[in-house]
């Protein structure tokens, strides 16, 4: 009898994990896709602790949604970009915004410089140097790849201390299945935004790569324009403003 209540205790725990996993692995693999700033800042808390966040903002760059994230933490400055459909982040980077201005040292040459930023990121590939003066200081820029990331360092020539860092992926442009909703689906997402419209125009465009339409209404005292992405049917942007 003993022996059987443990074989039953033993289904009964197997089918609970099974039906856990069932239910949980869809959500978790939803879970990696951003749809809001909160969710776009937790991730940003996560990846640089204790910081605090000075700005955040969605935009599309090359028709990608993405989330940029400003903060700040001691004496740096960062900036994260999660791309919105896997969450992934494609750009990273921070700024020292307390610098020695009074060293005296002597400036290190190009080879120690090109030295440090190969140590800093190995494998990469030196794609330009140079040393100029700016921010009240002599500096060294390095711009560097590897893969599809490219970076950008800032070395303090005379102390050699590095003060900027920057990794960026490189996005390749939303790949586009003109699969739009088209004007008439447009016209209808403008007049349900504003009920009792008359629209002027609706006109396809491109902004930063993003297919979208522009839509124009009057309504009473009153002028319109919205932008409507061409595939999602979401409204980017809504302006009221009198006739004239």
């Amino acid at each position: 009898m003993a022996q059987r209540r443990k074989i039953a205790a033993l289904l009964l725990l197997m089918f609970c994990f099974v039906s856990v996993g069932v239910l949980v692995t869809p959500y978790t693999a939803y879970a990696k896709k951003i749809t809001s700033i909160r969710q776009a800042e937790k991730l940003a808390r996560k990846k640089v602790k204790n910081a605090t966040i000075t700005e955040s903002d969605k935009d599309y760059e090359k028709g990608v949604l993405i989330y940029e994230i400003e903060m700040i933490k001691g004496t740096k400055e960062y900036n994260l970009t999660y791309r919105a459909s896997d969450g992934k982040l494609i750009e990273y980077g921070w700024e020292q915004h307390k610098l020695n201005r009074s060293s005296r040292k002597k400036k290190m040459s190009e080879s120690k410089c090109r030295s440090l930023a190969q140590k800093k990121v190995p494998g990469a590939a030196i794609t330009s140097i140079r040393l100029k003066y700016d921010d009240g200081i002599d500096q060294y820029k390095v711009k560097m790849k590897k893969g599809n990331k490219k970076y950008e360092l800032e070395y303090h020539a005379r102390t050699r201390e590095l003060i900027g860092y920057e990794w960026k992926e490189e996005i390749k442009p939303k790949q586009s299945n003109n699969n739009y909703i088209g004007a008439e689906k447009a016209k209808q997402i403008a007049l349900s935004k504003v009920p009792g419209a008359t629209v002027i125009k609706v006109e396809f465009d491109r902004d930063d790569g993003v297919p979208l339409y522009e839509v124009e209404m009057i309504k009473d005292e009153f002028e319109y324009d919205l932008e409507i992405h061409a595939i999602t049917g979401e409204i980017l942007d809504f302006d009221q403003d009198y006739r004239d």
